[in-house]
């Protein structure tokens, strides 16, 4: 896969880790109008913090992208924000742009403090390998737990063609709303504001990237940068009809990256697609929809492809949401098994076949009020405890 006009990258090894690619770079050649959103968690990593302060200082315009896997940089104190300051620097002087032009991320353990030297050694490589086939390399550099890269690609009807969206990502564990221990860089090459890019990126990040749960934790270094060259001509998007098309695009990138990323949870099989309906308000819907896609108990169940559809119910039940447990009703698949609060005559073979499916569909029906809310998560297995039992290793 090639990038948008305007854009090129590379991966390389730049002895983070031992064995596997580690360092990222992502270029707009002529610069780049951006928007970000980041980690909700309090305790912020060193690229997050400067990040987000650059993003302010320039504008919103970027230059490059410079991110590293092997270790977080979260937790590490003054060492570990002038090591990342000095990566900045170092990239910013190679490409011939302002400090503040150059964004930050990176990702592994908590606690390692970045080895900026070998960083920044190894960029001049990284610059010299820049291409715009070289997503394919940038895609695997930034992985950690992930079993392979997460790319996804949209296009658009624009200013007489068409233009594109193009989106990596990383994320296997530590997912949950309100981002999660992911990364993603995704770029187009039509012409934008950047208030116009955060607003388009708010809104699809809510029904994708904050709308997937793996084990409920949040990180520290979560980034999802989006990047629009231009380079495609054109009016400048700042909303509105003639932008429609750019905003379908980039959902389907996002909803495609975090399918990714929720499938390819640590030892995931599965993926239970949860839908509430019904409810009294959206925020009552996301409180049921919450606890059933952070109960291990759902998780295990779902894992060894039982329908205990009991388990679920209990998760709805503990939320917080206000309803009247004799409206309920729950279908798995085409399957309906509890309607008005009871349950219904089923098969317990045709049940189980819907939740040994790679997608398996969950609704739960409230009562009759407008409030609705849909949320992504994977079984939890045997294989989720190994890796993170052995992860510093």
């Amino acid at each position: 896969m090639r990038l948008p006009r305007g854009f090129t990258a590379s991966g390389i090894r730049s002895g983070i880790r031992k064995k596997r690619p580690d360092l990222a770079l992502i270029v707009a050649e002529k610069g780049a109008n951006a928007a970000a959103i980041f980690t909700t968690n309090r305790i912020v990593a060193a690229p997050v913090t400067i990040s987000k302060a650059s993003l302010r200082a320039s504008g919103g315009r970027v230059k490059a992208v410079v991110v590293n896997a092997g270790c977080a940089n979260a937790v590490t104190g003054k060492e570990g924000h002038d090591a990342a300051k000095r990566v900045q620097f170092r990239a910013a002087e190679l490409l011939g742009c302002s400090k503040d032009e150059v964004q930050l991320a990176s990702t592994g353990v908590i606690g390692v403090l970045l080895p900026d030297a070998k960083v920044r050694a190894f960029l001049p490589d990284a610059v010299a390998r820049l291409s715009s086939g070289g997503i394919d390399a940038a895609s695997h550099a930034i992985l950690t737990t992930d079993v392979g890269p997460k790319v996804a690609q949209a296009s658009f009807a624009w200013n007489g063609g068409r233009a594109r969206v193009v989106g990596i990502a990383k994320g296997a564990g530590m997912i949950h709303p309100n981002m999660a221990t992911m990364l993603s860089f995704i770029m187009t090459d039509a012409p934008a504001t950047p208030a116009f890019l955060k607003s388009a990126l708010v809104e699809a990040a809510s029904t994708s990237f904050n709308a997937i749960s793996v084990d409920g934790d949040t990180s520290t270094n979560d980034t999802v940068l989006l990047m629009a060259s231009g380079a495609a001509g054109g009016p400048t998007m700042k909303g509105g009809a003639e932008s429609a098309a750019f905003v379908k695009a980039l959902q389907q990138v996002c909803r495609e990256l975090a399918w990714m990323i929720v499938r390819d949870g640590e030892g995931a099989t599965r993926v239970m697609e949860i839908e509430i309906d019904g409810a009294k308000s959206d925020r009552e819907a996301k409180l049921a929809a919450h606890a059933i896609v952070t109960s291990p108990l759902v998780k295990t169940a779902l894992h060894g492809g039982d329908p205990n559809w009991g388990r679920i119910l209990a998760a709805v039940g503990r939320s917080g949401a206000r309803f009247n447990p004799k409206q309920v009703a729950l279908r798995l698949g085409p399957i309906t098994l509890v309607k008005d609060g009871q349950p219904c005559a089923y098969k317990e073979k045709d049940a189980a076949k819907v939740v040994s499916r790679e997608r398996v569909p969950v609704l739960v029906t409230l009562g009759n009020g407008p409030g609705k809310a849909v949320l992504m998560s994977c079984d939890l297995g045997h294989d989720y405890v190994s890796l993170n039992a052995d992860y510093r290793s």
